[in-house]
């Protein structure tokens, strides 16, 4: 996919799916999140950068560590997560939180701003994510760190089949190469290549819960990376990719609902001293 036409099936398909991702996602993803906040440790006056912060979760949990004293700056492609962010802070009193819309690989920021960069399952939309390992370099002051999460390798993550049943329906991918930092040692390559040290890797098993087939049915295709296609489908159209991702996940069937297979990659890397 040309890389304009997929920073702008990004920016529409989230602006499209915050609401529903809000519902549907922040509590199946609230486990890695918080261990990579852990891994993250922002402290009490550090500058926090959140690259691709969608609808603020983690940004405003750093805002709440860092204290009055510091100051956490979310940023994402889409004007509506930005938007549903700031009004998170705001409704918290978390002044120290501010949001902005830009692209993680052009980040409109000085030098050495920042004592930590944190991006959580947001590298795998960017069109060029060795772009954005550069600018969150760039952006870190020596000896600062970033911590970053991705969804791990594709046999892992029982929702895959997802982009192909969308794929099937638009004429392009809507998210090509999706898988391809959680593969073996992709995303440390990148960070090396980017100019930053890894200093710790770990892998997350996890589930993915949801009640019934339509929580499952509307995570996948309403909140999520397929939100822009899925809002152009006529009904006979819904109808048929919806059967078809719940046949793909018919063998995690728990009661109900569904127990759907997820893996994470957690990445804990430093902007080297001198």
């Amino acid at each position: 996919m040309d890389a304009r036409l997929q920073r702008r099936v990004q920016r529409y398909g989230w602006d499209l799916a915050v609401q529903d991702y809000v519902r549907h996602w922040h509590g199946p993803l609230a486990g890695v999140q918080s261990e990579l906040l852990a891994l993250a440790a922002p402290a009490p006056g550090e500058a926090v950068l959140d690259v691709a912060c969608g609808a603020g979760v983690i940004a405003v949990a750093a805002a709440s560590a860092v204290g009055a004293a510091g100051r956490v700056l979310g940023v994402d492609l889409s004007e509506a997560m930005v938007q549903a962010s700031r009004q998170t802070a705001l409704d918290l009193g978390l002044g120290q939180a501010a949001f902005a819309r830009m692209d993680a690989e052009q980040l409109q920021l000085p030098d050495a701003e920042f004592d930590l960069v944190l991006c959580s399952l947001g590298l795998m939309y960017v069109p060029d994510p060795d772009a954005a390992l550069r600018e969150m370099h760039r952006v870190l002051r020596p000896g600062g760190r970033a911590a970053l999460a991705v969804w791990g390798e594709r046999a892992h993550c029982g929702w895959a089949p997802l982009f192909g049943i969308v794929d099937a329906e638009v004429r392009s991918e809507v998210c090509p190469l999706f898988f391809g930092l959680g593969q073996d040692a992709a995303i440390i390559r990148c960070c090396t290549s980017a100019g930053l040290r890894v200093t710790l890797q770990h892998r997350r098993h996890d589930t993915l819960d949801y009640a019934d087939a339509a929580g499952a049915c509307a995570a996948a295709f309403s909140g999520g990376p397929v939100a822009l296609a899925w809002s152009r489908f006529d009904a006979t159209v819904r109808d048929r990719v919806q059967l078809r991702y719940l046949e793909s996940i018919a063998s995690f069937r728990h009661g109900p609902g569904y127990r759907i297979p997820a893996e994470y990659l957690l990445v804990l890397a430093e902007r080297p001293p001198g």
